[in-house]
């Protein structure tokens, strides 16, 4: 699974608004930071606006900020509310599905599992989280099993 750009955009605004709470960022700003287009980040800014997460301040001397203290800004809804679906395959979709196996495969039921499981993981993040120097926060972090050669 992988975020979108978007998605990707948002978080990284969300971060560097928590960690220059005491002042006024600008689009530009953070534009430049991360080589990204100043177009595409006054969407994302619109959209963090639009759902309370962000001020935006208009005028010579405006800017962004945080609305919300980063220890309410939870990872799982930002991703949720920025991620345009998360049907991991084709049998997500009955519309559109036209695979031969839906009928007896349980693929679709491990699938969904795993999707929960991701997004459990984020739903216990917040900001605050992403962006304390100490955190004491573990991520877990589980192995790659390791193939049998045949």
């Amino acid at each position: 699974m992988r975020l979108t750009a978007f998605t990707d955009y948002t978080l990284r605004t969300l971060i560097y608004l928590a960690q220059h709470e005491d002042k006024l960022v600008t689009i530009q700003e953070i534009a430049e930071l991360h080589s990204i287009s100043k177009s595409h980040l006054t969407k994302v800014v619109h959209q963090l606006g639009m759902s309370n997460k962000v001020e935006t301040v208009r005028g010579r001397h405006g800017g962004l900020k945080l609305n919300l203290p980063p220890e309410k800004i939870n990872i799982g809804e930002i991703v949720r509310n920025t991620e345009t679906d998360f049907d991991m395959a084709e049998c997500f979709d009955s519309n559109n599905n036209t695979c031969s196996y839906s009928s007896s495969c349980n693929l679709k039921g491990v699938l969904s599992n795993a999707t929960a499981a991701y997004l459990s993981v984020l739903d216990a993040v917040t900001l605050a989280d992403l962006v304390a120097k100490n955190s004491t926060r573990k991520v877990q972090v589980y192995p790659r099993k390791k193939r049998q050669q045949d």
